[in-house]
């Protein structure tokens, strides 16, 4: 996995953290990537991250974005002012279908 994209400019002595980003089923082919680490400010939601995947992969994901279930750390999450912390996986989940 390469260095993590930052998702903030350099501010210096902004604390920042890194979360693991993991892209599943059509949110892999959407993103053209199983992972990828990104830095977010100390205090990023999981609604922060979501925004930023979104700017960083514009086009086909924001469609599965809207439609995705998350995983923090492997646990569901509905409430997306959770905050993640350093270290954290956030797992894009798309609709899955069949039987």
């Amino acid at each position: 996995m390469s260095a993590p994209r930052r998702a903030t400019p350099e501010t210096g002595s902004a604390e920042v953290v890194t979360v693991v980003v993991r892209y599943f089923a059509a949110a892999r082919g959407a993103a053209g990537l199983d992972e990828e680490k990104i830095e977010l400010p100390t205090g990023a939601t999981v609604a922060g991250a979501i925004e930023i995947v979104r700017a960083l992969h514009p086009g086909p994901l924001a469609r599965v974005l809207d439609a995705a279930s998350f995983l923090v750390n492997e646990i569901a999450v509905r409430d997306r002012s959770r905050t993640l912390g350093d270290g954290a996986r956030l797992d894009i989940l798309p609709p899955f279908a069949g039987g």
